[in-house]
């Protein structure tokens, strides 16, 4: 009889808004957080490239199975654009492909911008970690193949020209939905305005309901060496999931969930549902059923609203 693999770390659960400063990768960051909470286990919620500095929420224990919801969750970038070239990869770390002297006015930068609100078609860039015939697209642009990149539909909720530094710089908000890429916007905006242009500088500023107000810099992560002390940083389970609907349970019915059997649901929670009910995907599958039952405000189980019963797909044991 083989024998558990025994666990290293503390049982540590919960979500936790990082400041990643650049140069550092996600899977470094996260690696870096695991060992200042000295956690079993730890994610984040969406890839930061080491160019980009902001929020990378990381979520440790059970707070991994909730994943996937804060990847689909709005985000807010704030980045600064460098007119006069425009690069391989779209930011300032590519090789220069070409130039040009036009420095765009601000009043033409806002109204381009218009123009990239809504429900738009994206071709993603060509370094990106789309995978095309089993490989990502960056490892393709990497070896100088060219790769035909299909557009994606996207979604731009808000984007604005923030100032105007200089004639060769731009800084510009934006707030967008899963899947959208600022290098792409960037490309994109370049060639209506006529110019040549990439990032120069790029903060995420909020995703979801995580923002940099209340994100902990990974240095003073570091410095603190105390994970009990960093645990006061953490937001609980449910802290991801504050757009999702969500109904009360009593103990006994908790314990049902946390066993992985469904429950009847009253009626005036079936109801309650039905007005909370919203049009979702999570992971590209349909998710409008989804619903958090909260035993004393503490999430028990992510699970499917049917036919007035409650069958749990994800229960929580923190």
């Amino acid at each position: 009889m083989s024998r558990r693999q025994k666990k290293h770390g503390r049982p540590v659960n919960g979500w936790l808004a990082l400041d990643k400063p650049e140069g550092v990768t996600s899977t470094t960051a996260v690696a870096k957080c695991l060992r200042g909470f000295n956690a079993q286990k730890a994610g984040h919620g969406g890839t930061l490239d080491p160019l980009a500095s902001g929020v990378l929420p990381i979520a440790f224990g059970e707070a991994t199975k909730t994943v996937g919801y804060v990847m689909e969750a709005d985000k807010d970038y704030v980045f600064t654009v460098r007119w006069g070239s425009s690069t391989t990869t779209q930011d300032r770390e590519g090789e220069v492909t070409a130039t040009s002297d036009v420095r765009p006015e601000r009043a033409a930068i806002e109204k381009a911008l218009e123009g990239f609100v809504g429900e738009i078609q994206q071709v993603p860039p060509q370094f990106s970690a789309i995978k095309v015939n089993g490989e990502r697209a960056y490892d393709l642009a990497r070896d100088g193949e060219t790769v035909a990149l299909e557009p994606r539909t996207v979604q731009v909720f808000e984007a604005r020209l923030v100032e105007t530094p200089s004639s060769e710089l731009a800084v510009i908000f934006v707030r967008c939905g899963k899947g959208f890429y600022i290098r792409a916007l960037v490309r994109d905006l370049a060639a209506a305005l006529g110019a040549e242009g990439h990032v120069a500088a790029l903060r995420r500023t909020r995703v979801g309901a995580f923002s940099e107000k209340d994100a902990l810099p990974l240095a003073k992560l570091e410095e603190m060496c105390d994970p009990p002390a960093l645990e006061a940083h953490l937001t609980p389970i449910e802290t991801a999931l504050d757009d999702i609907p969500a109904l009360a349970v009593d103990g006994e019915a908790a314990s049902r969930l946390r066993q992985g059997r469904e429950i009847v649901l009253l009626p005036h929670q079936v109801e309650a549902f039905r007005e909370m009910r919203r049009p979702r995907q999570v992971n590209g599958e349909d998710a409008s059923r989804i619903c958090l039952a909260l035993d004393q405000g503490k999430a028990a189980a992510l699970g499917e609203v049917r036919a007035g019963r409650f069958m749990p797909v994800r229960v929580f044991n923190s």
